[in-house]
């Protein structure tokens, strides 16, 4: 006999209300975690979770039975959503479809996508009122299968360095995985191409300087399992990656978590979870609130960009649409 749901818990978020379903569901069987867990831990670091969703489509990586059952990827709202939730209408030329994306522009929203299984929310690098205009660079160090984390921490030290040369404002958060990641905000001037050529300008600079660490090759055969991939394709359009403040769908409940240039050398992921996140939240706040105050001009990174073209190097097509 199937055990007996719990009974539902009415969440009341800023003037919404959102029913939250069998709230004992474990989802993270390592800690126990319940969803009812994963909804407290999104309003500990709400400012921040809306922050980094605000206005952007919105991929849910839902897992409806936990962690252990499958995972959705979710593009469409469903049919039945409440009428204050919010969507922007994307189009993909590749099967001539559209879908009308979650596109968070208050807590509730976060929590109603909880309700409906959502650990993971993976943002678009734009927003709704131009989709085709990213405001975000994202630079995304993507160790090898044989990487190790030493590795992934010193090329930030280059990534950091090379920002400062620039003049620009790198935002550095944990992937919640084996990686990091660094945001950079950007005018929305420019489409996917070129902010996508931009960013494999900068990450083959990084390679110059710091070849025994990094690749930027395109096929994964070519890649050395040792090396870190600076991967520029989470420029592409329809690209994402877990948003800061996202949780992680990994057995400890690690949580993708800004953090400072001055703790990249020691900070270890595993620690960041939503059992500790919200504490370090309450403490530090949003290390990422100040992100639109310091917008960076891609015109250099074109220009190494028309560089290394002229010098032969191809820039690869870009990947298809997820």
């Amino acid at each position: 006999m199937p055990a007996a749901k719990s009974p539902s818990v009415e969440i009341e978020v800023d003037d919404k209300v959102v029913r939250v379903s069998n709230p004992d569901r474990v989802y993270f069987p390592e800690s126990g975690a319940t969803k009812l867990d994963l909804v407290e831990y999104y309003l500990a670091v709400g400012p921040g979770i809306v922050n980094a969703l605000f206005e952007r489509p919105c991929m849910l990586h839902r897992f409806p039975k936990g962690l252990a059952g499958d995972k959705v990827h979710q593009k469409r709202v469903p049919h039945g959503a409440p009428p204050w939730l919010e969507t922007v209408r994307l189009h993909f030329p590749r099967w001539n479809r559209t879908a009308d994306e979650l596109c968070v522009t208050e807590l509730a929203s976060v929590i109603w996508a909880v309700q409906m299984s959502t650990v993971e929310f993976h943002p678009w690098n734009s927003r709704r009122a131009d989709t085709e205009k990213p405001d975000e660079w994202r630079i995304d160090l993507d160790p090898g299968p044989l990487c190790d984390f030493a590795t992934v921490q010193r090329v930030a030290g280059v990534v950091e360095e090379v920002l400062d040369e620039l003049g620009a404002t790198g935002f550095p958060k944990t992937s919640g995985g084996s990686g990091l990641h660094v945001y950079v905000r950007i005018p929305p001037d420019h489409g996917f191409q070129d902010v996508r050529r931009g960013a494999l300008a900068f990450a083959r600079e990084i390679e110059r300087r710091a070849p025994a660490d990094v690749t930027t090759a395109w096929w994964r055969k070519d890649r050395d399992p040792h090396h870190l991939f600076v991967d520029y394709n989470q420029n592409a359009r329809d690209h994402t990656i877990a948003a800061a403040y996202s949780v992680r769908g990994v057995p400890d409940a690690r949580v993708s978590t800004p953090i400072r240039w001055d703790e990249v050398a020691d900070v270890d992921p595993h620690d960041l979870t939503i059992f500790t996140v919200p504490e370090r939240f309450a403490a530090l706040g949003d290390l990422h609130a100040d992100i639109d105050d310091h917008v960076f001009d891609l015109a250099p990174l074109l220009a190494w960009a028309e560089r290394d073209e002229r010098d032969g190097k191809e820039t690869p097509a870009e990947p298809d649409e997820d």
